[in-house]
């Protein structure tokens, strides 16, 4: 997750948000930023999150053993997407070129230093992770401004790009058109990006772009009609078992005001100015409203439109 950049005042005026340990149900660490109102992961756990949100639906196995896999992460947080990559693609014999994106140093710091999130990895994972906290491959600084950067080395070339920002209605800025356009840039013609969300601005901004999208599927105790996040591609993604096709009531939903985008064009707008324009143009739309009505999700991790 990064802040400030979902702060809906200028970085230099306000404290650090205080950050809350938490615990999943799967026993793993997270955090509770108390600046944002929001946890950095589902209540079910950040370890089953990033397995099934963003490893699972990475289809590691279209990867040859030996290859080099390119990975941008946008919203490094705790580092726990970070790790469970490390720890997929050290199992399926792959090399991983990462370069992530994050503002605030601390919940990565306060992972580390945990005596629980360490016990989730393997050592060499451990040390991967505290080397790339330390390194150049990190960026610091809103991720607006360091996006650019990234663009410059690796435009076209990603095989994967993690998003995993705060809930867009309250990080809107790392979920606007204009920066869901520049991270796709970043991907190879068969790469992949990942995203917890599953909401319908960001998902049709990312079929307005020309991506390929499909719902992850929960791994287990959630309707298979519930999403559990969401995967783009510029080129068709192949059947797989953690994807499906989106369901008519979500492509109907798409065309509702819900659908439409959150815009943030010169790329410095709060969040309360990003979502005071798109509120404004929901009362313009001649769309209907949104109406999603998706099946209730028995404790699996399933995303609302209103839910991360």
């Amino acid at each position: 997750m990064t802040w400030p950049a979902c702060a809906t005042e200028p970085a230099e005026t306000l404290p650090a948000p205080e950050l809350l340990p938490r615990l999943g149900r799967d026993g793993s660490f997270s955090l509770y930023s108390r600046g944002v109102e929001e946890g950095f992961h589902h209540a079910a756990g950040a370890l089953r999150e990033a397995r099934e949100k963003f490893v699972r639906p990475a289809a590691l196995e279209r990867f040859a053993p030996g290859r080099q896999l390119r990975v941008a992460e946008v919203a490094v947080g705790t580092g726990t997407n970070t790790a469970a990559l490390l720890a997929a693609t050290a199992a399926a014999g792959l090399e991983l070129d990462w370069w992530g994106l994050e503002l605030d140093q601390r919940p990565l710091g306060l992972a580390l230093a945990d005596a629980g999130f360490r016990a989730q990895w393997p050592a060499a994972v451990i040390r991967r992770l505290e080397g790339l906290s330390k390194g150049p491959r990190l960026r610091l600084g809103d991720a607006r401004r360091r996006l650019p950067e990234l663009l410059a080395a690796q435009a076209g070339r990603c095989d994967l790009v993690l998003l995993d920002a705060f809930s867009p209605t309250r990080c809107p800025q790392l979920w606007s058109k204009e920066f869901l356009e520049r991270l796709g840039r970043l991907l190879r013609p068969d790469g992949r990006l990942l995203t917890y969300s599953s909401a319908a601005a960001v998902r049709r901004c990312l079929m307005d772009l020309g991506l390929d999208v499909q719902a992850i599927r929960p791994s287990g105790g959630g309707s298979g009609r519930w999403s559990a996040g969401t995967v783009a591609s510029l080129t068709p993604l192949a059947p797989h078992p953690a994807l499906r096709a989106l369901e008519p009531f979500e492509r109907e939903h798409l065309a509702s005001r819900a659908g439409l985008p959150y815009r943030d064009p010169r790329g410095n707008a709060s969040a309360a100015e990003i979502l005071e324009r798109r509120r404004q143009e929901q009362q313009r739309s001649p769309a209907p409203p949104g109406r999603l009505r998706p099946p209730a999700d028995p404790g699996g991790l399933g995303c609302s439109e209103g839910h991360r």
